[in-house]
């Protein structure tokens, strides 16, 4: 057996047990899975703001440099995404998905074991591979296991188990560093990888019988020009046209840089031990590279950001609003623990009350929606849901920094932010051609890795340059202001027939 048989036979999607596979309610089972993977992920991005302080002692590190333990995932993420769908649709959706799993776990597995803080950072970067694979299938798995009359039911259920791993990462995160230490945030996620893998062998169909198999999709292209098909390589497979449409790697690779320069950045700004020039030149560094990539995107075939999209009214609002909705959930996320533990309140304590926040995020964006009346269009839950957000932010501001003054708050800005979004991310999908909804979904899930990432970021730097108290202060004043201008970029949604949505 040579290499390329080796390979395509580790890469062939095993079928279900034929118990499992001809039940008539195996597509939950499926939908079960992908739960597990969206659970883990949304975990994993809320526990980490409660370890900053004590990988911080652990380490004898700065807030700057703890901070790339959550910026190097979030970069690596931003990057991956896109490029692992386009990979999975060449290899099966189920091989990326439980691979996903594996990296995942043996990430988290090393980083518990990391002797310095970069090699953190390195085991980090390896996790946002793993989990990369798996945000990147998790919609295509369930659309294709769950029957039509379902979808709806499943997608829900799927937005509840994010929301009950970002609901569950401040509270489990304190109780772990408090009660037992901070490798306990990592080494928890490798039960849950293992369980996944099994999962995920047995229960989830196969989206490829061969890892060659052909298969078209949709692209958009630039500019006016229809839509056309491609077909990867492989074996049943067409040849590939010189003129077929090939992945963006000099867009990726841009992005990628422009973002890092830019968070490089915040951070020495923030204290990271960089000279002092260098703030100046990674600034612009970041100007000149996001220049290129949208010279690159309006050139590009297969662009990642799709400038022809990102020009249809109502899109290119509605992705920076949904980058100021996770950049109003995070900063939070990061400065609610620093101002409760500056204030005497326990690491446990801490991560209780922060719970708050996600929990009200998580309850709104399933059910809260059923509270407000049936009239209300998305544009007009996404401006009550940004006012209200904004007058959290604004009470988290000014009241006395402590558990009991700070829980109404951070409800309300929570519950606020859980309508905002899903009615925001509606209204982006609803201008976009039905067509090009793979490349658009990737758009929405690059803004909110985006706005995670600046939300940290930010965090950090007003708290490294006027303190925990006053810094965090006016963090805050500041995000509720960025909340109102949230409610004047709302806008309706584009008419998918559009011409414009056809770039």
């Amino acid at each position: 057996m040579n290499a390329t048989d080796l390979a395509v036979r580790l890469l062939t999607e095993r079928p279900r047990p034929r118990g499992i596979a001809g039940w008539r309610h195996a597509h939950w089972l499926a939908v079960g899975t992908v739960c597990l993977g969206a659970f883990l992920g949304q975990l994993d991005a809320s526990v980490i703001a409660l370890v900053f302080p004590a990988l911080g002692r652990h380490f004898d590190a700065g807030f700057a440099a703890v901070e790339w333990v959550a910026l190097a995932y979030l970069l690596v993420l931003v990057a991956l995404l896109a490029p692992i769908g386009w990979l999975s649709d060449l290899v099966g959706r189920k091989t990326m998905y439980i691979g996903g799993f594996a990296v995942f776990g043996l990430s988290s597995f090393g980083a518990g074991f990391a002797e310095s803080l970069w090699i953190l950072v390195g085991c980090r970067a390896v996790q946002a591979v793993g989990a990369a694979m798996m945000q990147a299938n998790s919609v295509a798995l369930v659309a294709r296991g769950v029957p039509e009359h379902a979808m709806r039911r499943a997608l829900g259920i799927q937005a509840a188990a994010q929301g009950l791993g970002l609901a569950l990462g401040p509270s489990l995160g304190g109780l772990l560093v408090e009660h037992a230490s901070w490798q306990w945030v990592f080494w928890v996620n490798v039960p849950i990888a293992v369980f996944g893998i099994l999962a995920g062998w047995y229960l989830l169909p196969r989206t490829r019988t061969c890892p060659t198999e052909a298969v078209t999709t949709t692209v958009p292209e630039p500019r006016g020009r229809a839509p056309r098909s491609r077909a990867p390589h492989g074996r049943g497979a067409r040849a590939r046209s010189p003129r077929e449409p090939r992945f963006d790697l000099p867009g990726m690779l841009l992005l990628t840089g422009a973002t890092t320069a830019l968070l490089l950045a915040l951070s020495t700004a923030s204290g990271l031990p960089l000279p002092g020039w260098a703030v100046a030149a990674l600034l612009l560094a970041a100007a000149v590279l996001a220049v290129a990539l949208v010279r690159q995107e309006r050139r590009a075939a297969r662009p990642i950001l799709a400038p022809g999209l990102v020009n249809t009214p109502g899109v290119r609002s509605g992705l920076v609003v949904a980058l100021i909705g996770y950049l109003l959930l995070f900063c939070p996320l990061v400065l609610g623990p620093v101002r409760l533990t500056g204030s005497g309140v326990s690491t446990a304590a801490a991560g209780l009350v922060v719970t708050l926040l996600p929990a009200a995020f998580a309850v709104a964006a399933t059910v809260g929606g059923g509270l407000l009346s049936r009239g209300w269009s998305d544009v007009t839950r996404c401006r009550f849901g940004a006012g209200l957000a904004a007058a959290g932010l604004l009470l988290f501001a000014v009241l006395p920094v402590s558990a009991a003054a700070v829980a109404a708050p951070l409800l309300v800005a929570g519950y606020g932010l859980g309508l905002l979004l899903p009615a925001n991310n509606a209204l982006v999908m609803r201008a976009i051609p039905a067509e090009c909804s793979a490349v658009g979904g990737g758009m929405v899930n690059m803004a909110r890795s985006l706005g995670t990432a600046l939300g940290m970021a930010l965090s950090v730097l007003g708290v490294h340059l006027a303190g925990a108290a006053s810094g965090g202060r006016t963090v805050l004043v500041a995000l509720s202001a960025v909340a109102v201008a949230a409610v004047a970029l709302t806008r309706p949604a584009s008419p998918r027939s559009r011409p414009a949505a056809t770039r």
